[in-house]
């Protein structure tokens, strides 16, 4: 069981940049066993959708087409912690970010999909306005 709390949330301008966390907590966590980690958003009435993720094994990433080059995600795994850099933020960006993990197996692709994540934050809210 892991259990996902997402910060860093707020109003920011266009433009502008924003930070949000993730941190992990759970037996299986304390117990040092492996996940991805991916970042999904969802604004009103559309469906949630991919952001970026993050294996594991390797650190490999993969980022959504529409935020490829503005955000970058990065983990501290001493600190249980997976981080979201959002920069040249937009008005499109405006959504609820949740952080998501998925059990990590060496040769599993990451992931895009909401439905192969298992684990789930409550989310932040990101609000991006002129």
């Amino acid at each position: 069981q892991v259990q996902l709390v997402e910060s860093g949330g707020g109003l920011v301008q266009i433009g502008g940049s924003l930070r949000l966390s993730c941190a992990a907590s759970g037996r299986t966590v304390s117990t040092s066993s492996h996940y991805a980690m991916g970042w999904f958003r969802q604004a009103p009435g559309k469906e949630r959708e991919f952001v970026v993720a993050i294996k594991w094994f390797g650190s490999n990433t993969r980022y959504a087409d529409s935020v490829k080059g503005r955000f970058t995600i990065s983990r501290d795994n001493s600190k249980n912690t997976v981080y979201l850099q959002m920069n040249s933020l937009k008005p499109e960006d405006t959504a609820v970010y949740y952080c998501a993990a998925r059990r990590d197996l060496l040769v599993d692709p990451l992931h895009s999909a909401a439905a192969e994540y298992d684990y789930w934050g409550k989310g932040t809210l990101v609000t991006v306005s002129s």
